[in-house]
């Protein structure tokens, strides 16, 4: 198999390199046709990413061209190009997790609660669930769009304990394919990946039969074979095959069509047969194997009314259903534990820290659910008062959470009533402040009724910016939150009565400026440090000799500077750069060490040409410094080289089509990121084509 895959990789990379040394003489051949006028038809832009320097909040928005220029296969290796965002245990589906400023998932569970993930509004994934993976089962192909908020400041809005940051994801709408015209569009994508031998298939039909009614519907297969990494030796359990779906309707109405009523369904799906329990890769075979089905699934109903002419209403009311169903079947036997030294095959054995114990199969045989189901109704505001303009955004939100009871953790409901208030108030054209409150209550019982908690937490935070002529700015803020108890912790009277705590720091500049260093260029900065400080700490733990038994940390402290650029020339020059230089601590019993999940330090330079609308080609450096993996080894620094082009003919038969070539890790290095618990992927080519019919 890895000599199989290594050859297509090589007669993969030689046919690419081909392609684009003919597609050089054919670009030359049309700018020679073209003649003088080609560069007055070029338009001033940006380049694969606008950086956000009109606002306080540190927030990276990856459009519709980006999603299809990096050809990702799941979400989170779409969205760990954004400083602060790393991976942990890789980027398969059923394995990834996404770390925020070195919070969210972590080498045991696929979330820590400080990362929320939002999915057309509805708030998505699980708690604890240990070793099976990410919140992000679903597939690229279904969004138009991904916004990364990193931190605290910009949560309040979105739930309650967030640290890391949000990940929102926007769904594909009909219209962005009709273009609001009435008629019928049809939408086919096919991708083929080289190391894997993985392929991708996915099909839109969106429907506009009318003005004011859209429908769309997308189906989307994702399938691949383990991988190589770059020594051209294949790396288990990192095959994957995902289907997916989206439905969605939209019907507009008014005498302005003020009005706005969408429904949407979307599911993902992964089947595993004889897989290991341990999805992360990370404890070998002492946990076994098992049959697993996971299903995800978002269904949503929402109404919109923004009416003309009033700037006081502009109404939101999001009706949401998350459910995360995962079903698993031990595999009798498959289970290695290592007990005193004696290596043995037992099915109700695993090694559990630092000394091997009697571990139950019922961990593994475990089924799980979790059904979020959330109202949210907001409404956003524009208003004077005197020097200053307000706009506010004001909600409430009533969330129901309820998780099935499982053989390894306790089932029961979540029940949380929250109201928010976020005001951006702008003063004399150059101020900012914004200050925001979140005030969320929890009632959190056992299926039995036998354990029951009441909670309640008031948060908030206060950004400043101020902005000068010139086009630079200068920011801050403050803000603190609360994690309050999860259902996992049922059986931890302390833990129930115990919220987390945090509080986080920023300051940073941002400088936007136009005609740099010539006519019709474009240079946007972004520069942001934060500091952040956690206690009161359910989450982590360490293992101490002394009682022989699992204590928390007392705090935990991380730091870092992001850094976000792109300059672009009206020739259709472009370059961005993102970086993340962090750093973090942890406390416990007055001995200090590394934040177990603090990233790596990291780059990102991107180096492109467009020539009009028809071809787009660039060059992406990724590199990072030495950091540590999964299981707290040292791995070190690398520098990958990813070369990307793409080709959209604008006449002729061909128009509507869209044909991408990339070369992931040209030089086919062998490497491992930090917090992965597997090497990375060698050299893989991918060809992507598209028709919008």
């Amino acid at each position: 198999m890895g000599q199989h895959q290594r050859g297509w990789r090589y007669w993969g990379t030689v046919s690419v390199l081909g392609l684009m040394a003919s597609t050089g003489s054919a670009v030359a051949q049309q700018l020679d046709e073209l003649g003088d006028d080609f560069l007055g038809t070029v338009e001033l832009g940006q380049g694969k990413r606008e950086v956000q320097v009109g606002i306080a909040t540190p927030i990276t928005v990856i459009n519709q061209e980006e999603i299809d220029d990096r050809q990702a296969g799941t979400v989170a290796e779409l969205i760990d190009s954004v400083p602060g965002v790393s991976l942990v245990n890789g980027n398969t589906p059923k394995g990834a997790g996404v770390n925020i400023r070195g919070f969210g998932a972590t080498s045991s569970f696929g979330t820590d609660q400080k990362v929320a993930v939002i999915v057309d509004g509805a708030s998505t994934g699980s708690e604890e669930l240990y070793r099976i993976g990410t919140q992000l089962f679903t597939d690229p192909e279904l969004y138009r769009g991904v916004s990364v908020l990193r931190g605290t400041v910009g949560s309040f809005e979105y739930g309650s304990g967030i640290i890391g940051g949000v990940v929102q994801l926007e769904t594909k709408d009909a219209s962005d394919f009709t273009n609001g015209e009435i008629g019928l569009r049809l939408r086919q994508t096919l991708q083929a990946v080289s190391n894997g031998s993985g392929f991708a298939t996915s099909t839109i039909l969106a429907w506009q039969p009318t003005d004011n009614f859209e429908f769309l519907l997308n189906y989307t297969l994702r399938d691949s074979e383990n991988y190589d990494d770059g020594h051209g030796n294949e790396v288990t359990n990192t095959q994957s095959r995902m289907p997916s779906f989206l439905v969605k309707a939209k019907y507009s109405f008014g005498d302005a069509q003020e009005h706005a009523l969408t429904a949407s369904l979307n599911q993902s799906e992964v089947d595993e047969k004889d897989a290991p329990y341990d999805a992360f890769g990370t404890t070998s075979t002492s946990f076994g194997r098992v049959d697993r089905r996971i299903d995800n699934r978002v269904a949503g109903l929402r109404y919109q009314w923004s009416p003309v002419g009033n700037d006081l209403i502009n109404l939101d009311v999001n009706l949401t259903y998350a459910d995360q169903e995962i079903e698993q079947r031990y595999i009798s036997g498959s289970a290695f534990c290592d007990d005193g030294g004696v290596v043995r095959n037992d099915p109700n054995c695993a090694r559990s820290g630092p000394v091997g114990s009697p571990f139950s199969s019922a961990t593994q045989d475990a089924d799980h659910r979790y059904e979020t189901t959330k109202l949210s109704i907001k409404n956003s505001m524009f208003f004077n008062t005197g020097v200053a303009s307000h706009d506010l955004r004001a909600g409430l939100e009533i969330i129901r959470r309820d998780r099935l009871d499982a053989s390894s953790a306790p089932g029961g409901t979540d029940d949380r009533i929250a109201v928010f208030a976020v005001d951006e108030i702008s003063i004399g054209g150059h101020w900012t402040v914004t200050p925001a409150l979140r005030y969320e209550t929890q009632d959190i019982e056992a299926h039995d009724g036998s354990t029951s908690f009441d909670n309640s937490a008031l948060m908030g935070g206060l950004s400043l910016r101020y902005e000068f002529d010139s086009g630079l700015a200068l920011f801050g803020s403050a803000a603190y939150t609360e994690s309050l108890p999860i259902i996992d912790d049922l059986g931890n009277a302390t833990y129930m009565t115990q919220p987390e705590r945090a509080h986080t720091y920023e300051i940073g500049a941002s400088y936007a400026v136009t005609d740099v260093f010539s006519d019709n260029d474009s240079l946007s900065l972004k520069v942001n440090y934060y500091h952040s400080k956690l206690w009161d700490i359910t989450s982590y733990t360490n293992f101490s000799p002394a009682s022989r038994s699992f204590e928390p940390l007392d705090k935990v402290e991380t730091e870092g500077v992001e850094i976000e650029a792109s300059y672009s020339h009206g020739a259709g020059y472009y370059a961005d750069l993102n970086a993340n230089i962090a750093d973090g601590t942890e406390h416990q019993g007055g001995r200090t060490a590394r934040w177990r999940n603090r990233p790596a330090d990291d780059l990102r330079l991107t180096l492109g040409k467009r020539i009009g609308q028809t071809w787009d080609l660039s060059w992406e450096l990724a590199a990072a410094k030495p950091g540590l993996d999964a299981s707290g080894s040292a791995v070190a620094g690398y520098g990958v080289h990813n070369l990307r082009a793409t080709y959209r003919p604008q006449k002729g038969v061909f128009e509507g089509t869209e044909i991408r070539v990339g070369i992931e890790n040209a030089f086919d290095r062998s490497y491992r990121p930090s917090l992965y618990s597997r090497d990375a992927a060698g050299r893989s080519v991918k060809l992507t084509l598209a028709k919008t019919f």
